[in-house]
C-alpha cells in the first residue's frame, strides 16, 4: 500500500451500500426500537394475559373501545345475524327445494334463543356477536361440542373463555406431541387436543379445587378454536386491540388531566402573600394553613401587608382539540375503522370524504364477515347438520351430508347505499350492459337472488289477495320509464 493510497476511493463491499435504511443501526435511529427475532408464540406468551386484561378493562371503561365493539357487532353480524341458504341440486339438475327448505327451517328453529349453547341463555345471533367481541379483546374463544337428548336437536356448544386455556402450560410429551400454550400439537403443529382448566382462574372458588385435576383434556374433534392469527405458526390469537392499548390508555390519562385542569381553572383560586409571612388569619385552618372561602359577588378587605396572587391554569388550550383528534385518528387506524365512525365527529368532513371512508370501512367489515363465516358460522352449521341427519331429525340420507353441507351459503348483513339514487341507477346500467348480475346487486343488500325474487312474488300475491294493484313492475316491466332517468345522469 502506497502513501497516497489513503486518498483513493475504496470500492464498496457488496451489500454495504444501497442497503435497507430500516436495517441500519445507530444511536439516533434505533433508540426504543425493538428487534426481537422470537417466534410468534414466544412473543405472545408472556404478554397475552396482560394484553387480554387491559383490553377488557378498556372495553368496560373506555368509550372508544365500547364504540369499536359495537361497530363490529352491528356491521359484521348485524341485527339478524348471518343468513343461511341451502342451494343443493337434485338428480334432475334442478334445485332440490324440498330438501333445502327442510334444512333451512330446522336450522332457523335451532338458532332460536336457548338452543345453540349449553347454558340455554343465548340465541344464534347472540352467539355470533359474543364470539366476535370475545375474539376482539381476548384474541380467541373456544367452543366445545356436546351431544345429548337434553339439548335441542341433540347438540349444543359450550363457550369457553381464553383464560381457561392456560397459555403458560407448555410441555413435551413422550408420544412426540407438544403442549404449547395449553394446546396439544402433533409434529406438524396440528391441534390434537385442548387442555382446559377445570375452573376459571379468576373465580373466587378456584382455590377450593385442591383435589380435582387442574386440566381437562378434550380432543380437538370436539372443539372449535376461533382465532385470527397474525403470524405463521401462532398457537393462540392476538387481541385485536393490542396495537391501540397504549395509545388508548395514554389518551385516557391525558383527557383526565385536562378535565381536572379545566375544573381547577373554573374554580377561581389563589394565594395570600405578605413580605413578613404573617398578618392573615383566614376563615378556617386546614392542615395548619389559613384559608378563606369566597361567595359569589362578595368583596373582602385584606389585612395590611397581605396581597392576593391568583392561581388560574389556562388548560386545556386551543391545541387540545387538534392533538386529541390526531391521537384518536391513530387509534381508529389501529382498530381498522374510520375516525368519523369511531369518534362520531363529522366536523370538517364532506360528503365525498365520508362516502369514501364508509366504502373502505365496509370492505373491512366484509372481510371480517368472510372470516366469521369460515371460522365460526360454517363450522357450527356443519356440526349441527351432522347431528340432525345422524339422528333423523332432518329426514335426509346421511350419505348426502357433504352434498348438503357444501351447498349451504352464508351471507352477512348488507348496507344501504351512501347515495341511493345514483348508485341504484349505476346498478341498473351495470345490469343492462352485463357487467353486473342480479346476484351482485342482491348481495349488496345481504340477500340472494331467489330470496329477493321470492319476496317480490309473495308481495305480489299478497297485493292480489287484497285487490291492490302494483304501481310498478320490476325486471323490465317499466324499463322505458327507467331509461330516460338513467340517460339524464
Amino acid at each position: 500500500m502506497g502513501i497516497l493510497d489513503v486518498f483513493r476511493k475504496k470500492e464498496p463491499v457488496m451489500g454495504q451500500k444501497r442497503s435497507y435504511a430500516a436495517g441500519k443501526s445507530g444511536r439516533l435511529f434505533t433508540t426504543g426500537f425493538g428487534s426481537s427475532k422470537r417466534s410468534g408464540d414466544a412473543e405472545l406468551q408472556p404478554a397475552l394475559s396482560i394484553i387480554r386484561a387491559r383490553s377488557r378493562e378498556l372495553g368496560r371503561n373506555n368509550e372508544y373501545v365500547k364504540r369499536y365493539i359495537d361497530l363490529l357487532r352491528n356491521n359484521v353480524v348485524g341485527k339478524q345475524g348471518f343468513n343461511m341458504q341451502v342451494r343443493a341440486y337434485g338428480d334432475s339438475g334442478m334445485l332440490d327445494q324440498n330438501a333445502n327448505n327442510q334444512i333451512e327451517k330446522a336450522y332457523k328453529k335451532w338458532m332460536k334463543r336457548g338452543n345453540p349453547t349449553t347454558c340455554g341463555k343465548l340465541s344464534g345471533v347472540d352467539l355470533q356477536k359474543l364470539i366476535l367481541s370475545s375474539v376482539s379483546h381476548d384474541g380467541d374463544i373456544f367452543l366445545i361440542e356436546h351431544r345429548g337428548k337434553q339439548f335441542a336437536d341433540t347438540i349444543a356448544f359450550e363457550l369457553v373463555e381464553a383464560d381457561l386455556v392456560d397459555e403458560m402450560y407448555n410441555q413435551k410429551l413422550s408420544n412426540g406431541n407438544e403442549i404449547r400454550m395449553g394446546i396439544e400439537l402433533d409434529k406438524f403443529k396440528k391441534p390434537v387436543a385442548y387442555h382446559f382448566l377445570q375452573a376459571h382462574p379468576g373465580d373466587q372458588q378456584y382455590a377450593t379445587l385442591t383435589k380435582a385435576e387442574k386440566y381437562k383434556r378434550v380432543p380437538a374433534k370436539d372443539v372449535i378454536h376461533i382465532m385470527k392469527p397474525s403470524r405463521v405458526g401462532m398457537s393462540r390469537g392476538e387481541p385485536w386491540l393490542s396495537s391501540a392499548v397504549t395509545a388508548l390508555d395514554q389518551l385516557g390519562a391525558f383527557r383526565e388531566a385536562a378535565i381536572i385542569n379545566a375544573r381547577i381553572g373554573a374554580s377561581k383560586m389563589g394565594f395570600f402573600t405578605s413580605k413578613t409571612g404573617d398578618g392573615f388569619a383566614g376563615d378556617d385552618i386546614v392542615d395548619d394553613v389559613p384559608i378563606m372561602e369566597v361567595e359569589p359577588g362578595t368583596m373582602h378587605q385584606l389585612p395590611s401587608g397581605v396581597s392576593f396572587e391568583s392561581f388560574d391554569p389556562q388548560y386545556p388550550h386551543s391545541e387540545f382539540d387538534a392533538f386529541h383528534k390526531a391521537v384518536v385518528q391513530g387509534i381508529a387506524s389501529a382498530m381498522g375503522v374510520s375516525y368519523a365512525a369511531l369518534s362520531g365527529d363529522l366536523s370538517g368532513t364532506s360528503f365525498s370524504s365520508v362516502r369514501q371512508g364508509a366504502l373502505d370501512e365496509r370492505d373491512a367489515y366484509g372481510n371480517l364477515q368472510v372470516w366469521m363465516i369460515e371460522h365460526a358460522v360454517r363450522p357450527l352449521f356443519e356440526r349441527w347438520l351432522s347431528a340432525v341427519m345422524e339422528m333423523g331429525i332432518v329426514t335426509l340420507p346421511l350419505k348426502k351430508l357433504d352434498h348438503f353441507s357444501d351447498a349451504a351459503e352464508f351471507r352477512g348483513r348488507g348496507w344501504s347505499w351512501v347515495d341511493p339514487q345514483k348508485e341504484m341507477n349505476s346498478a341498473v346500467i351495470g345490469l343492462k350492459n352485463g357487467i353486473l348480475s342480479l346476484s351482485d346487486v342482491a348481495a349488496q343488500h345481504g340477500k340472494s337472488v331467489d330470496e329477493m325474487m321470492g319476496q317480490i312474488d309473495r308481495d305480489r300475491k299478497l297485493a292480489e289477495q287484497f285487490g291492490i294493484k302494483y304501481a310498478f313492475e320490476p325486471y323490465g316491466g317499466n324499463l322505458e320509464k327507467v331509461a330516460p332517468e338513467i340517460a339524464d345522469e
